[in-house]
């Protein structure tokens, strides 16, 4: 095992770094920023169509009336994104100037939607084409919005600009700073629109879709869908959110997908893209990534050992909604060896099972986009149209992934449930016993008496994991808390991605342990507010989640600078020496 940890501990800086990139985290959080609106445009998708499965077929004008909301949400999505992705950046690129020389990110969204229009609509005899403001634009959409901030940022610094007098106020000076990053923006990319027509007669937008789709094609394959739920899991095991580093590849090929599935939904036929959004939510990481889903059902019910009858039954809820750290820290799964093999494969069984039954048996691939914490059996239903076949591939792969999981977890809850027996009777040939019931409480008085006398002013606290769910859980067992000892304290939880709307007002960041990996980026952002920010180990974070007590000393301590200093543990918690 000791070698097993050793080769992962060494692996993992690298993925830490392509999963901190600015550029990486500026298209993943643009991306999120832009979910709402493909949520929004599916209800109307699934009013709809949904009720085609049951025979049912609106008139033609009322079907006209539900899919007009969708067109002019996903129908415009890359111009949204452009937005989204550059505003991120600019985010970024703000914390590497001085706090009275920053640039102004309303106008750099400004002139990344004015270049990426300039590029994306295409002018043809029958008028405007406007196909490649909607999801088949998100890839130039990407590249707008990760120059235009770096245009600007270059003028900024090097103080490009038109001076103005002094006596000119503030805000009419900074429309004359902002004129030249926007003109030389505007002007490459109208620039490169004229050279692309006149050589290829495409624009940029069309021109990177046909350059790319080889890789469409092939992400969409057997091979390439099991390579994208491998690779998520691996990189997770190794402790990098999977996600973080995969999703942004993918998510263009992803959102487009779900456009055409749609648009060939609307015309009546099957939809046949098999790489979607919803695809990696509920297929790939059903039940979270490595398709844990049925494990911590597993734990509950057939464990021996205490400890992973105690994992699964704190994991058994937050699983069915798609949040497995309690299962991967709590376990652990994460970095145990015992458990490599099934998180790996389960996933890319799953999703190449899901290939076979929507190409050869020609189920509907997943063409509505539902939150990803709607259970994963739900979501595969609804979000395939209640096709008839979902319901058998729902059934398949949670027999199947239950097959998968089981001889791995048997061996491991053996050899911990021995280690366990061995424990007691050494404790019981010593005479050790249990602490009592007043050391309890004298224990929980003291921490609830520091705690009082450790917040005594108005202290804002955000906790921050991969997709919101854990984090939300500490958040509101701080705030339940607070709120009965009558302390001035207020926490809030973010996915990472959402968090910009109200980090600079925190006094303690909180990292879970998947959020490693994005310290460096957090702790720019928390030097340049006078924030702190701490980070958790695996098996503690998930035992500040359970425990409403400890997670208040936790954050008494690290504001009194008692958790600066992390201890060099492996950020699962300890993992019993099994081998296999």
């Amino acid at each position: 095992m000791n070698g097993f940890t050793k080769t992962m501990d060494k692996m993992k800086p690298k993925f830490e770094k392509i999963a901190s990139n600015p550029y990486v985290s500026a298209i993943r959080d643009g991306f999120i920023a832009a979910m709402p609106i493909i949520l929004f445009s599916s209800l109307f998708t699934l009013i709809a169509y949904v009720p085609n499965a049951w025979g049912f077929y609106w008139p033609k004008s009322v079907e006209n009336a539900l899919v007009l909301p969708y067109n002019y949400s996903m129908g415009l999505l890359a111009l949204y994104v452009t937005a989204t992705c550059a505003k991120n950046l600019t985010d970024y690129k703000n914390l590497k100037l001085p706090k009275t020389n920053q640039i102004n990110s309303m106008n750099v969204i400004l002139a990344a939607e004015i270049s990426f229009i300039i590029i994306a609509i295409k002018v043809g005899k029958d008028g405007l084409d406007l196909t490649y403001l909607g999801t088949q634009g998100l890839i130039a959409s990407y590249i707008v919005g990760l120059i235009v901030p770096n245009i600007y940022y270059q003028c900024v610094k090097h103080n490009v600009t038109i001076k103005m007098p002094d006596v000119v106020p503030q805000n009419i000076a900074q429309t004359f700073k902002d004129i030249f990053p926007m003109t030389f923006s505007v002007t490459l990319f109208w620039l490169v629109q004229i050279v692309l027509n006149q050589l290829f007669g495409a624009n940029l937008s069309e021109g990177v879709v046909k350059v790319l789709s080889p890789l469409f094609h092939a992400s969409d394959t057997y091979g390439g869908l099991a390579l994208v739920a491998g690779a998520m899991a691996f990189f997770w095991f190794v402790g990098v959110q999977g996600p973080s580093i995969v999703a942004p590849a993918v998510a263009a090929i992803e959102t487009t997908n779900v456009g055409l599935n749609q648009q060939l939904v609307h015309d009546g036929m099957q939809a046949s893209h098999a790489l979607t959004i919803n695809a990696q939510d509920y297929v790939m990481n059903m039940g979270g990534t490595g398709s844990t889903f049925v494990v911590p059902f597993i734990f509950l019910l057939l464990a021996k050992s205490a400890q992973n009858k105690a994992a699964g039954k704190a994991a058994v809820i937050p699983g069915c909604f798609g949040v497995n750290e309690p299962i991967l820290f709590g376990a652990p799964i994460i970095m145990n060896p015992v458990f490599f093999v099934p998180f790996l494969i389960t996933p890319m069984f799953n999703v190449c099972a899901y290939k076979f039954f929507v190409q050869v048996l020609h189920m509907n691939a997943l063409y509505n986009t539902l939150p990803w914490t709607v259970p994963a059996p739900i979501g595969i239903i609804v979000s395939s149209g209640f096709a008839g076949l979902s319901f058998v591939y729902v059934i398949l792969t949670l027999v199947v992934d239950t097959l998968i999981w089981l001889p791995f977890f048997k061996f491991y809850d053996n050899d911990l449930y021995k280690q366990e027996q061995a424990k007691l009777a050494k404790e019981e040939a010593a005479g050790v016993t249990t602490a009592s019931t007043a050391d309890s409480e004298a224990t929980l008085a003291a921490t609830d008496k520091e705690a009082k006398d450790g917040i005594t002013k108005d202290t804002n606290v955000m906790v921050i994991c991969a997709g919101g769910g854990t984090s939300g859980i500490l958040a509101k067992a701080l705030n339940k808390m607070a709120k009965e000892r009558n302390l001035p304290l207020h926490a809030a939880a973010r996915a990472y991605g959402q968090h910009m709307d109200i980090i600079n007002d925190m006094d303690l960041i909180i990292l879970a342990p998947q959020m490693d990996s994005m310290k460096g980026n957090l702790q720019e952002i928390a030097d340049h507010d006078g924030s702190k920010l701490v980070t958790t180990t695996g098996r503690q974070y998930i035992e500040l989640t359970q425990n409403p007590d400890k997670a208040f000393k936790f954050v008494v301590d690290s504001l009194a600078g008692k958790n600066d200093e992390k201890k060099d543990e492996d950020t699962t918690g300890s993992v019993p020496n099994a081998t296999v």
